[in-house]
């Protein structure tokens, strides 16, 4: 793609609105340095220099989006806390609204402390709530979930797993995108992929592919039949299968694989990678994009983001010189 066209899907993209549905969290840094071993135990002790606070999950989707001036709308839950206080705050610095967050006094936010030093992460330590929304809380959220969709071109499902993608939740989205014709694009958890069934896209990594039918991914021709698989099982129009270093595969029905090779030069974290592709590709899409474009642009998109440390977004000058003018 010539950067011609990055720069015009670019912009299309601010005339979308994009519903991002899933588990948000919080992630706090610990910034510093070790120069001793600690006399208690045998770990090293962090002399701290800096704290910072970032949102990540679906809040880091919902960051990518807002990054490219798309109209995003983040449905969530958040406990009644102060980690709950910190993304709302940041939310609203972002310009993501809170207007679809949903709070729950019986449950915590989830919140992710990374103590890095020297550039390496020592540390995390994770606060989070595991199990399925339920009750009267489901039933805020799926309201608040079928206020998010009215309207919306493109829905980015989130699914780490901290019980906000469940049954109830998916069988509603998948009625309402069906009737109004709105593409489902899923970020997902391994243990979760029936519940993805009609999707339009599934962008698992190659690991998650692999453990949903108990295979260690080692050679292309094993990528295929998992790749193919899943396009079958889960009924989804594509999947997107993430490699790491090794780029990117597309599997259409009726279509021959294509791998998409990486454009890091470097890696330095890939912590908010899959976030920024699923944030890009849905955003491209929604701009009328290519399927395969949206996906170059994406891949580039990851490309910049692992060069940083810790959840970041692209900027959307830097992606777009990232393409042969």
């Amino acid at each position: 793609m010539k950067r011609k066209k990055a720069r015009e899907i670019c912009r299309a993209m601010r005339k979308s609105t994009v519903a991002v549905i899933g588990d948000i969290m919080l992630d706090r840094y610990i910034w510093g340095s070790v120069d001793r071993i600690s006399p208690e135990a045998p770990v090293p002790v962090v002399a701290v220099e800096d704290s910072n606070i970032r949102l990540g999950g679906a809040a880091n989707v919902a960051c990518n989006l807002v990054a490219f001036d798309v109209e995003t709308r983040l449905v969530g839950i958040l406990g009644r806390d102060y980690s709950a206080r910190d993304v709302r705050s940041i939310a609203k610095d972002r310009k993501i609204s809170t207007d679809f967050l949903v709070s729950d006094a019986e449950r915590i936010t989830t919140e992710k402390i990374r103590i890095v030093a020297h550039g390496q992460q020592v540390v995390r330590a994770d606060f989070e709530a595991e199990e399925e929304v339920g009750g009267r809380a489901l039933k805020k959220l799926l309201a608040s979930v079928r206020r998010a969709l009215d309207g919306a071109d493109v829905v980015v499902i989130s699914d780490y797993g901290k019980g906000v993608i469940c049954a109830p939740l998916m069988d509603m989205v998948r009625d309402l995108c069906t009737r109004d014709g709105i593409p489902i694009m899923v970020d997902p958890k391994e243990g979760h992929f029936s519940l993805y069934r009609g999707a339009y896209v599934v962008s698992p990594n190659k690991n998650e592919a692999g453990r949903f039918y108990n295979v260690r991914i080692r050679s292309e021709d094993e990528l295929e039949r998992v790749g193919r698989r899943l396009l079958d099982n889960l009924e989804a129009s594509a999947i997107l299968l993430t490699r790491g270093e090794e780029g990117m595969s597309l599997f259409m029905k009726g279509r021959r694989s294509r791998h998409f090779p990486t454009s890091a030069s470097e890696v330095y974290d890939v912590t908010g990678a899959g976030d920024t592709v699923i944030a890009v590709f849905a955003a491209a899409i929604s701009a009328g994009a290519t399927i395969n474009d949206s996906i170059e642009l994406a891949n580039a998109a990851a490309g910049l983001v692992v060069k940083e440390l810790g959840t970041v977004s692209p900027d959307i000058n830097n992606l777009i010189s990232v393409f042969k003018s």
